[in-house]
């Protein structure tokens, strides 16, 4: 249990999150720019589709921003319902159960004269609230997951923004996106404990195969 029940234990933004957010917003771009035809395409198609993947990927980093809070907001509730629980609990065997409730893997592991210390130590903590509030770190976390949707569309863009041909920007952009989905699978590899290379690979297969269904699906 941390010192503070009201402070939380998790950094701003985990590794996975970082890599789920950055892999979201590689999608997103993707589905614009797999969509533009090279035979057809001229300067006003590309700006529109600059546009669009700007757009769209602003009004998804904003929702996966606000889906963000919400998760810490649920977590820091159930966190101080815990707290709450096992403050009021009458003897150790029932703050044992409540805390086996939400960590069952935690409470197995201790006796009660363990149990009756972690109480008497959260009795020592100021009273959780009633309701949760979203701390400073909630806020930098989900402008975090914002930059990261948001910020996934500029390597990708670069190529059509620099170049007149949109044939040749296609293929660059195309192999841009194809080194950061390696480089997503790979550092998903080091978190996990899997090899970074294969990982690597099965994150561009990943990519590749969602933006596909994505398009395919009219996204």
């Amino acid at each position: 249990m941390a010192d503070d029940p009201q402070q939380s234990t998790k950094r701003v933004l985990e590794p996975t999150d970082r890599i789920s957010e950055g892999l979201f917003g590689l999608i997103m771009v993707l589905t614009f720019t797999g969509s533009l035809s090279i035979a057809e395409a001229g300067r006003d198609d590309v700006r529109a589709m600059l546009i669009g993947a700007l757009g769209c990927n602003i009004a998804w980093g904003i929702i996966d921003a606000v889906l963000y809070l919400m998760g810490c907001m649920a977590e820091r509730n159930r966190a101080d319902t815990l707290v709450r629980a096992i403050r009021s609990a009458t003897d150790p065997e029932q703050a044992r159960r409540a805390l086996a409730a939400e960590l069952p893997g935690v409470a197995s592991v201790l006796e009660p004269a363990e149990m009756t210390s972690i109480r008497q130590r959260l009795l020592q903590r100021p009273e959780p609230p009633r309701r949760a509030r979203l701390g400073l770190e909630d806020w930098q976390g989900a402008a975090g997951v914002f930059l990261l949707v948001f910020l996934t569309t500029f390597p990708v863009a670069i190529p059509f923004l620099v170049m007149a041909s949109a044939g040749p920007a296609l293929r660059i952009s195309n192999l841009i996106a194809i080194v950061m989905l390696f480089l997503l699978g790979c550092a998903f590899g080091r978190i996990t404990g899997h090899r970074s290379w294969p990982m690597g690979a099965a994150m561009v297969a990943l990519g590749v195969a969602l933006v596909s269904m994505t398009m395919a699906l009219g996204g």
